[in-house]
This record gives structure tokens, sequence and C-alpha cells, in this order.
């Protein structure tokens, strides 16, 4: 007997997707679907959780809200993209300026963001409604006007790595406090479920890998790691239903090898499309099964994973 899978999390190990998504198939409506043997699922020795299959993600006509932190960044915006295609959906995009960020959204460029080079499509924002928000800025009573009437929040900020002299205060600013506003505006809003895109090594001192080339060079940039861990701590003790996503190093290029998702504080290396990083945040808003887990994310490409963020392990 077959059955269809949206997303496989083992405790112990990581368990591959097949087939990969096509180029042209990155799409929370195209193919996170794998069939599996139910004999081979239930000789694993290895704890699954399944998320269970469905075409996409089910909303109630026209009585959904989901709102974007960081909408016009490089994982925001194939989030924002996916969740407008979606039926019986108010998609709210936020960002600092909403006059640059449509602009931006419209348009596909190479933009060089502090210490980054970034590959942009453009976007069709058509039916996405975009406000003002900055989590640096703002206090939490703004952030939480903004988030009234939402069922969901998807946390896609993100410190951009510039200044030397700078990036620790920023880091601190955007990936610890900045998300802890978040959190504390989405309670006082009443949003129901927050999914917040990480990264893999986040908890890295905690087992065994403060020591390790990814954590090590990840950290280096505003010891943005350890920053972050306070914000999923956060999350995670606020009583709201949560996913946090975890995902190795980023790439901007479509993806090219299967997905593989694996439990907490289990994956060091590897990297993964930002395409795949959108479909399962996505996908986590809706699917029970995704509540209160944290999901580490990568590519299967083959062979076990020998680099991260671009460093050969």
């Amino acid at each position: 007997m077959k059955i269809g899978i949206l997303l496989l999390l083992t405790v112990s190990g990581v368990q591959a997707f097949s087939p990969s998504i096509p180029k042209k198939h990155a799409t929370v409506n195209s193919a996170l679907f794998a069939e599996m043997d139910r004999r081979s699922m239930i000789g694993s020795t290895a704890a699954a959780i399944v998320i269970a299959a469905s075409v996409e993600p089910a909303f109630a006509e026209g009585s959904s809200k989901v709102v974007v932190a960081g909408a016009t960044g490089q994982s925001g915006r194939r989030v924002l993209e996916r969740l407008a295609a979606l039926k019986g959906l108010n998609v709210v995009g936020a960002v600092r300026n909403v006059d640059k960020a449509a602009a931006s959204l419209a348009e596909s460029s190479t933009v060089i963001r502090g210490a980054m080079v970034q590959k942009v499509g453009s976007i069709d924002t058509d039916g996405v409604e975009l406000v003002h928000m900055d989590v640096v800025a703002d206090p939490v009573d703004a952030i939480t006007e903004v988030l009234k009437g939402a069922d969901s929040l998807i946390i896609a900020t993100g410190f951009i790595p510039g200044n030397p002299l700078k990036m620790n205060k920023s880091a601190h600013e955007v990936d610890n406090l900045g998300t802890c506003k978040l959190v504390d505006a989405a309670k006082a809003a009443g949003v129901k479920k927050v999914v917040m895109i990480s990264s893999i090594l986040t908890n890295g001192r905690n087992w065994g890998q403060a020591k390790s080339p990814g954590f090590v060079i990840t950290n280096a940039f505003g010891n943005v790691l350890d920053e972050k861990i306070v914000a999923e701590n956060y999350l995670r003790a606020s009583g709201l239903d949560y996913t946090i996503v975890r995902p190795g190093g980023l790439k901007a290029t479509p993806p090219v090898g299967a997905l593989k998702i694996s439990g907490e504080d289990t994956l060091n290396s590897g990297e993964i499309s930002r395409d795949l990083v959108a479909d399962v945040c996505v996908a986590s808003l809706t699917d029970p099964k995704a509540s209160n887990k944290v999901l580490e994310i990568i590519e299967d490409e083959g062979v076990p994973p020998k680099v991260f963020n671009g460093l050969t392990m």
C-alpha cells in the first residue's frame, strides 16, 4: 500500500524525499509529495511525524489572514508569492518602506545588501496588501496593530551582514529583540500560528557544535546564531502554536535535490534552495502535525552534506 506524504520528520537521522522538485514546479501546489511504502515506514526504527498530504494548504474562503514579516527578503518574497497564489487567503506583506517594497517586489534584479549579493525575481503582488512594519524602530503596540485580525504570522526577518563594527548590534536588534517583539505582538493581537525561519546550528552550543566550522563561520556574523536561539526559545515559551524552520545554507537557485527534513539539533551542514524553505513554511501553517515542532531542512545531494553557507566542511 502506498501513502502520500508532505513532510516526514525523523527524530534520529535524516529522511530523504523523492522525487526531487523540478525547477518549474517549486511551489506548494506542485510537488512536496512523495510516495513511501507503508511497510518500510512501519519497519523504521526512527520515530516519525507525518504531515498529511494535501494539494495546497486549506484556508477558509475569505476568512484567513496571514502576515509575512520581512516580505522583501529573499525568503520572505518567495513565501509571499506562494501565499498570494492560494485561494481564500488575505495576504499582508509587512515591510519597512511600502513604496520601496512595491517597486522591489515588482522587478527582477541583482542587488547588493550589506555583504550579500542577491538575485531576485519579480513576483505578482496582486491581492497582497503591503503595510509598514519595522521590528527595530516600532514599539510592540504598533506591531500589534499590524497583526490584528491575522490568523498566522510568518517571520522571515533577519539582519543583513554589512559594517563589521555594527553587525553585533544589528543581529541583536533584528534576530533577537525584533523577533521577540513580533512574538509579543502576535500574542497581543490574537494570532494563532507563528512560523519562524531560523537556521541549522542555531542551538549548536548546546549539542557540541560550538567549534564546528559551520557554527564558527556563521556566528562570526554578529553572533547571529546566539541571537536567534534566544528568539527561538522566546517563541517556544510564549504559548503560541509555532513551527520553527531551520534551513541549511540558503541558495537563491531553484532546488535540484530532494528535500530532507530532520529532527531538532541533528544537522550541522548542508544547503537548500530558498524555494523549498518557502514551501515548507507555507505548508506548516495549516497542518496540525507541524504544531510546536522544529524542522531542520536541507537538500539531498546524493552524498552526506559537506557544505554550509558556501563553506566546504
